[in-house]
C-alpha cells in the first residue's frame, strides 16, 4: 500500500502508546504473510487449503510416519530461512526501544521478528527450527539447508537425537498439544498488567492466544492493524486497516515527532 493512501490511525492510537509503558503487542500470520510465507488459513493459496493437517500436524501423525512429516517441516524450516523481515519487523524493534516495557507475543513459529531485532519475544506457537526429540524431549539445534525449499522431498528421516537416539521433530505446537507454559504464563501476564494492546495481522481464532486481549484490564485500549477483518475486530476500540510493513512503520514515525 502506498504511503500516500494509507489511511491515517484510528482515533486515539498516538495518543495510547505515547502514554503507555507496558503496550503488549500480538502478532499472527498476516504479519509473517507480508514477507512471503503462506497462512495457514484464508485464501486458496493456505497451507490447510493445500496440506491435510491431520497427516503433518500432530504427533499421532509423527509416529505414524515420521518420513513424511519430518519431509515437510524440514521444508518449511527452509522457506521460512529464506525469507526476511520486513519494514513492520523492524518498525516493532524500533517501539520496543521507545518502549522498553513493552512485550511481543506472536502466534509464529519463524524468526523474523528476532532477526529484525526484536529480543524477548514471546512465540506462543512454538519455533520450528527449536527441533527436540520426541522421546526424550531434549532440544537440539540442528542445520538448515536451503536447499530443503529448492528441491522438496516427500520423504526424509527425522535426525536421530544424540543423547538417545530417537527422532527429532520440529519445534511447534501441533494439533493437540499445549502452548508452551512459560511463554504463555508470560504472555498472559503482560496482557494483565497492560495498559495498551496492539494486535497485528491475526484472524483472532486460535486461542489461548486470540484470548490475550481480554485478558488485559477493561479500561485498557485495544487496537488492531490488519487489511481484514478479524474475529476480534468486534472488540477493539480503534481499527487500522493497513497492513503492517506500512503501518507499523508509519506509527513509530509519529511517535518519534
Amino acid at each position: 500500500m502506498p504511503e500516500a493512501a494509507l489511511p491515517a490511525p484510528p482515533l486515539g492510537l498516538l495518543e495510547a502508546l505515547r502514554s503507555a509503558r507496558r503496550p503488549l503487542v500480538l502478532t499472527g500470520a498476516g504479519m509473517s504473510a507480508e514477507s512471503g510465507i503462506a497462512t495457514f488459513r484464508g485464501g486458496e493459496d493456505s497451507l490447510w487449503s493445500r496440506f491435510d493437517p491431520t497427516q503433518l500436524a500432530t504427533a499421532d501423525a509423527f509416529d505414524a510416519d515420521p518420513a513424511l512429516v519430518w519431509a515437510w517441516y524440514r521444508w518449511r524450516m527452509a522457506k521460512l530461512r529464506m525469507s526476511q523481515p520486513h519494514a513492520g519487523h523492524a518498525a516493532l524493534a524500533a517501539l520496543a526501544r521507545l518502549r522498553p516495557g513493552l512485550v511481543l507475543a506472536t502466534q509464529n513459529v519463524d524468526d523474523l521478528h528476532e532477526r529484525a531485532g526484536g529480543r524477548g519475544v514471546l512465540h506462543l506457537h512454538g519455533e520450528i527450527a527449536a527441533t527436540r526429540c520426541r522421546r526424550c524431549d531434549r532440544p537440539q539445534a540442528i542445520e538448515i539447508d536451503p536447499a530443503w525449499a529448492e528441491r522438496p522431498q516427500l520423504r526424509a528421516a527425522p535426525p536421530a537425537c544424540a543423547v538417545c537416539g530417537g527422532p527429532l521433530r520440529p519445534g511447534v505446537v501441533w494439533f493437540g498439544e499445549s502452548p508452551p507454559a512459560r511463554a504463555l504464563r508470560a504472555a498472559i501476564g503482560a496482557a494483565q498488567v497492560a495498559d495498551l494492546v496492539l494486535v497485528v495481522g491475526t484472524s483472532g481464532l486460535v486461542y489461548p492466544a486470540a484470548g490475550l486481549p481480554a485478558a488485559a484490564p477493561a479500561s485498557v485500549p485495544r487496537y488492531e492493524i490488519n487489511p481484514e477483518p478479524s474475529a476480534l475486530s468486534a472488540a477493539m476500540d480503534g481499527l487500522w486497516r493497513a497492513q503492517a510493513g506500512v503501518a507499523l512503520p508509519r506509527l513509530v514515525e509519529l511517535l518519534a515527532q
